[in-house]
């Protein structure tokens, strides 16, 4: 049985990518889970993301990391209508295994992001937290991480 809110919130944030980062909805990112905990994404392994090896090309798999991330952080700005912006300051992947199939992308910082919004929409200063982003190819390798990452998120109230 189809999941309405997960489909509303996928089609509502490729017509966001569309519009303001459009590489992002090129690689077709679906949204498995996004609450206050956890963002789960999943982009297909298209043509369009694949190397010459025929897994998926490493910048695919940092947008998947980017929007893990991002994502959780996002709906927390936008439901609280808060005057904060974010951006990534600091990447860093490690690539374990061949990505061969649908790469999946969860991150659980929740609780941590909502107390960086916090620092941040108090202080008035620049707040920095790193979140950590999990990659798999559940179809070929079930939960074994294809790759991992650290994204340090900074925020500033506007």
């Amino acid at each position: 049985m189809p999941n309405w809110e997960m489909i509303k919130a996928t089609w509502s944030i490729r017509l966001f990518a569309l519009v303001k980062i459009p590489l992002i909805a090129l690689v077709r990112p679906t949204i498995v889970q996004a609450d206050a905990e956890t963002c789960i994404i999943r982009i297909p392994l298209t043509w369009v993301v694949k190397n010459h090896l025929r897994t998926m090309y490493f910048g695919a798999l940092c947008v998947g990391a980017d929007m893990a991330g991002g994502l959780i952080v996002m709906n927390m700005i936008r439901v609280r209508r808060s005057r904060v912006s974010f951006l990534f300051k600091d990447f860093q992947a490690q690539f374990l295994k061949r990505a061969e199939g649908d790469v999946v992308f969860t991150c659980h910082d929740g609780q941590k992001l909502a107390a960086l919004l916090e620092r941040a929409e108090t202080s008035g200063e620049r707040e920095e937290d790193t979140v950590e982003v999990v990659a798999t190819v559940p179809d070929k390798l079930q939960d074994e991480p294809v790759a991992t990452f650290a994204l340090t998120i900074s925020m500033k109230k506007r």
